[in-house]
């Protein structure tokens, strides 16, 4: 019998210790954040194609699309001219498919590359290795999809990535850290690879085709530096800083009002607040996907708040599919008034761009106080929100980028925007003015008093 060697992958100084922690030291639970350009995906590569020789089973790669797995795996090359796939010896290939992006091996072995956005559609499936690169842009609804079958079969789980702030790829470095006998964790930085010279990336840093934040991120593994064009990273950084993240108690003397964004397939999310004097506590939060009205109704039934107002996005007023009722009026059937346009009145929120209300948030995290536990979600979120990449250009778009951070930013910002329509939030010299004037004049008073003689109108 001929022998066949897998010679063609050589690790990295830098790679060994990971393959080690795999391959010799017994690990099912492995992370590593390593920088960009670092060899993460042919090291993973062939550490698969290592296990699938020497134990028969079902074996997925994934990544964030299966567009992005058909680029990086499937049809890459590397810089020696070396394909991925030539990888695996022609003798041990039984059959390829490339629209399902499936290798069966001779020995029974399949190798199937995924899409984190396609990842449910694998039903009834058994891995027993599944490495999921670039974590941090990955659904993160696929790991809990996966880990009851890996639990079951003592299969092997990795994840590689490079960071995208703190986000689930954080929360995963942090609990693998803190359990180093089921975990073995590993953040590298271009200091510990040297697989690039720093001068080349401070070349890069000062020409202006890379900004300092981004090479913290891509070449450093920083989370915290690393959310380049994020609109409220660094407010949020000074208010943990300055303490307004913590527990922050519910007043049940105050009453609680919602701010919402509202979505079916995408994230519907709930921000709890009070109003206490000037300062604005934000004492809880919630988000699910693709429940109705009905769900959501029995949760602020479940809480022990006594509510104020509910504040809500102008497209609630949009028809449910089927019922020929609007969300506004569905809502109303439930118990729960929306603080939006209605009967012909004016919108309750103003009516402002993004870019605007944005802004209005940046001005108004110095009178804020969140609660860093039941919040948690909108911290992330907050810190994640950041501006578009155009990649054919090379700059950040004016506009914000949809992903998960997306839903709690805009009911954040419906939060702020609801500030100016409450007479216990902060009180414009105008309305102090027009209250004033009520008073002295009563309604009907058509401009300041214009009905007394004119030496009282002084």
């Amino acid at each position: 019998m001929n022998q066949i060697r897998l010679d063609k992958f050589k690790p990295r100084d830098f790679q060994y210790a990971f393959c080690d922690a795999l391959e010799n030291k017994g690990y099912r639970k492995l992370i590593a954040i390593h920088p960009r350009r670092a060899g993460k995906d042919l090291m993973c590569w062939n550490l698969m194609i290592r296990a699938a020789l020497r134990k028969v089973g079902v074996y997925f790669y994934m990544l964030p699309t299966y567009r992005q797995a058909k680029l990086v795996i499937w049809s890459s090359i590397t810089n020696d001219g070396v394909r991925f796939i030539d990888y695996i010896p022609k003798e041990l290939i039984k059959s390829m498919n490339g629209q399902e992006l499936k290798i069966e091996l001779t020995n029974g072995s399949i190798i199937n590359l995924l899409g984190s956005d396609s990842y449910n559609t694998i039903v009834g499936s058994n891995p027993i290795m599944i490495v999921i690169s670039e974590f941090a842009l990955c659904d993160p609804a696929c790991l809990p999809f996966f880990r009851p079958i890996l639990n079951a079969n003592g299969g092997t789980l990795i994840l590689v990535s490079t960071p995208r702030g703190k986000n689930h790829l954080f929360d995963m470095y942090e609990i693998a850290k803190d359990n180093p006998s089921e975990w073995y964790a590993e953040l590298l930085t271009i200091h510990d690879t040297k697989h690039i010279q720093w001068s080349e990336i401070q070349k890069e840093i000062d020409s202006g085709e890379m900004s300092e934040d981004m090479a913290a991120q891509e070449y450093l593994c920083d989370f915290d530096l690393g959310i380049d064009g994020s609109y409220y990273g660094k407010y949020i950084d000074k208010m943990r800083r300055e303490g307004q993240l913590g527990e922050v108690a519910w007043l049940p003397s105050h009453k609680v009002d919602t701010a919402w964004d509202i979505g079916f397939s995408d994230s519907t999310t709930i921000i709890f607040f009070q109003r206490v004097g000037q300062a604005i506590h934000v004492i809880d939060t919630y988000e699910k996907s693709q429940e109705g009205l009905e769900h959501y109704a029995k949760v602020l039934e479940s809480k022990p708040y006594s509510y104020g107002r509910h504040w809500a996005p102008h497209d609630i007023a949009v028809r449910e599919f089927g019922s020929g009722l609007s969300r506004i009026e569905k809502a109303r059937q439930l118990g729960i008034k929306f603080e939006i346009k209605d009967n012909g009145q004016s919108s309750a929120l103003p009516n402002l761009s993004i870019m605007d209300g944005i802004e209005a948030v940046r001005s108004s995290f110095v009178r804020m106080w969140i609660d860093d536990k039941k919040c948690a979600s909108l911290i992330r979120a907050l810190e994640n929100y950041r501006k578009e990449w155009d990649a054919k250009h090379k700059v950040y778009k004016d506009n914000p980028l949809h992903n998960d951070a997306s839903h709690f930013a805009d009911a954040f910002r419906y939060l702020v925007l609801s500030l100016s329509k409450s007479r216990d939030g902060q009180t414009t010299a105008e309305e102090l003015k027009a209250r004033h004037m009520k008073a002295m004049y009563g309604e009907n008073n058509h401009g300041f008093g214009q009905q007394v003689p004119h030496l009282f109108r002084q």
